[in-house]
């Protein structure tokens, strides 16, 4: 088996580490191993395959005295912005976490259940879409591929988590009643309906991102959608409610046989036995968990779930992990 040398940018973030771990869990074909991160990083030890390695400092300089294949980012849209090209431009495929290149036309967003073929548009970057969404796509595509979707209204309940180490401490320290550095009011006992900032609409960027970027995914502009995204107590697992409207009729039976086929999602619904899933059975697990299925008679042709996933995982890591996999099939 061909082996690559791989890089993860951001090493010592929550996501980076994360990534590490999936990258050894999984067993993909390392050669060399270069883990990156900002000057503050720089010469601390991470651990990757029973291995030690000292953190290298991302600059030009460093990127350039080396070959690499494929770089797992996670440092955020300006670093991406800057850096991303220069591993690009020395034949590297980046796989990137940040919302930068998300939105560009030229840059496949990918979500490998759904939408593997797109990452043969990469022109050297592959956008990993925003954590609520590639959850929420895995168990939408198997049902817009049997019978299209009409319309679709999120609403989510994402966990601190996804707000990074300042997001996990403002809970952390809630419960010891230390004001929030991270977020604008506290998260302990709480909920915000305020995930990134608001746009002069009245939505989050947040809830902009999973609009644009399930039509992206899905391939198809015709989508009606609307979220609303708010911040929950909860450490990992972002849990969401999906109202789905599909464009020809269905029968629950017929609904819930296709997830229960579906790639990548597991089927946990049966409430005489008080089976659903919940943020704290995905966690550190890489399915995407669907259940209160159940049919919605205020519209024609709709149906309500509820949808989860450990959002540092199949949310970020695992997910470019799986885009990884991928480019080294081909």
């Amino acid at each position: 088996m061909k082996k690559y040398n791989v890089a993860v940018v951001g090493a010592t973030g929550m996501v980076g580490r994360k990534m590490l771990q999936v990258l050894e869990e999984r067993g993909f074909p390392v050669k060399e191993f270069y883990p990156f991160a900002s000057s503050k990083s720089a010469g601390t030890v991470v651990e990757f395959d029973k291995r030690k390695y000292t953190v290298i400092e991302l600059t030009e300089a460093n990127v350039r005295a080396r070959k690499i294949d494929i770089a797992l980012f996670s440092a955020g849209a300006g670093v991406s912005e800057k850096f991303a090209p220069l591993f690009a431009e020395n034949k590297c495929v980046v796989i990137d976490n940040s919302s930068r290149w998300r939105t560009d036309p030229e840059v496949p967003l990918v979500v490998p259940e759904v939408n593997p073929k797109d990452v043969d548009k990469h022109k050297g970057i592959i956008a990993n879409p925003n954590c609520s969404t590639i959850q929420a796509v895995v168990a939408l595509a198997p049902l817009h591929k049997k019978f299209g979707i009409k319309r679709i209204v999120y609403s989510t309940f994402q966990a601190v988590s996804g707000a990074g180490v300042g997001g996990f401490s403002d809970l952390e320290n809630g419960i010891k009643g230390i004001a929030p550095k991270k977020f604008p009011a506290p998260i302990f006992g709480n909920c915000l309906p305020h995930i990134d900032v608001f746009e002069p609409d009245g939505y989050t960027k947040e809830e902009k991102k999973m609009i644009f970027e399930t039509k992206k995914i899905l391939g198809d502009d015709s989508i009606k959608i609307t979220a609303t995204c708010v911040r929950v107590p909860v450490y990992y697992g972002h849990s969401e409610s999906i109202n789905v409207e599909l464009n020809t009729p269905a029968e629950l039976d017929k609904v819930r046989s296709v997830l229960a086929k579906a790639h990548g999602v597991m089927l946990m619904d049966d409430i005489e036995k008080g089976v659903y899933p919940t943020p704290l059975y995905a966690e550190n697990r890489d399915e995407v968990f669907v259940g209160r299925l159940r049919k919605d008679d205020s519209a024609d042709n709709a149906f309500n779930m509820w949808v989860v996933a450990d959002n540092i995982r199949k949310g970020a890591a695992t997910n470019a992990v799986q885009i990884a996999e991928i480019l080294a099939k081909k």
